[in-house]
């Protein structure tokens, strides 16, 4: 068995390894190869669901400007809707529906006030640990992102323990799994099946667009584009923190990473209101 030291030495050794081997399944594309329109964006999705543009309290927007400056970048990109989806990380962000609501409020205030004229409402993103577990527990409701459909992440190195626990508790409580970025859990991707057991289990998954253009690295790019060839997202998300995510996602629609997700059947559109 192996000492929480030697666990951690492995992890890193992978994490900054690129050459590990995986045997890559030869399944079919499940999405159409659709020619890539002039001046494409990315109105076909409709609805964006993943985003930190409440101000300051989380890592994403700080101010009401940067807020604003993101979503304006959001109208203009073709997105119909947005559902933000602040942090909730009891070490880091220990938001609560109180919270999100009020900063919610005031940056629909602002956007009333400055004619940016689209819908933004709140859900978050829940971060699995214990504290997640005893909220379960405690039965106090989620913020979800659609009906009971929640959101949320784990850590990007380690698998938490109770993870199982948490899907299951989540299950019985009535909530719909939403998995985000799964491409980016380093852990898994030595194992695709994984994957699988995720979406047998009934679980959602959501894309974050931005792994496929590469920028969060090579590997999770591969992860991506092999998940979506296996047609296993659900949704997909910007995870819009700040400008140069903006940046990169408009710059997307001139590239062939584009084509990937026009013909490819997201839910998104369902979150229009």
């Amino acid at each position: 068995m192996l000492t929480a030291n030697c666990k951690l030495s492995t992890q890193l050794v992978y994490m900054f390894s690129w050459l590990f081997k995986r045997k890559k399944e030869e399944d079919e594309d499940v999405y159409e190869h659709v020619p890539r329109p002039e001046n494409a964006d990315w109105s076909f999705l409709g609805a964006d669901m993943h985003s930190h543009f409440i101000p300051g309290i989380d890592d994403g927007a700080a101010t009401i400007e940067n807020s604003l400056t993101l979503i304006r970048a959001m109208v203009d990109m073709g997105y119909k809707n947005i559902i933000t989806t602040p942090h909730i990380m009891v070490d880091y962000y220990p938001n609560t529906p109180n919270t999100i609501q009020n900063g919610l409020q005031i940056l629909q205030n602002a956007l009333k006030e400055n004619d940016i004229n689209i819908p933004v409402r709140a859900a978050a993103e829940y971060y699995i640990d214990e504290t997640f577990i005893k909220l379960l527990e405690s039965e106090q409701p989620l913020l979800p992102i659609i009906d009971k459909q929640v959101l949320v992440e784990f850590s990007m190195l380690f698998e938490p323990p109770m993870l199982n626990d948490a899907i299951f508790k989540m299950q019985s409580a009535g909530y719909l799994p939403i998995i985000a970025h799964p491409e980016r859990y380093l852990f898994f991707h030595n194992d695709f099946r994984r994957y699988r057991e995720f979406k047998d289990r009934g679980c959602l998954m959501q894309l974050n667009m931005l792994s496929v253009s590469g920028y969060y690295g090579k590997n999770i790019k591969m992860i991506a584009e092999e998940l979506l060839s296996k047609g296993m997202y659900d949704y997909c998300g910007s995870d819009m923190h700040h400008e140069k995510h903006a940046a990169i996602l408009k710059a997307m629609t001139g590239t062939k990473d584009y084509d990937k997700f026009i013909g490819y059947p997201f839910k998104n559109p369902l979150l229009c209101v």
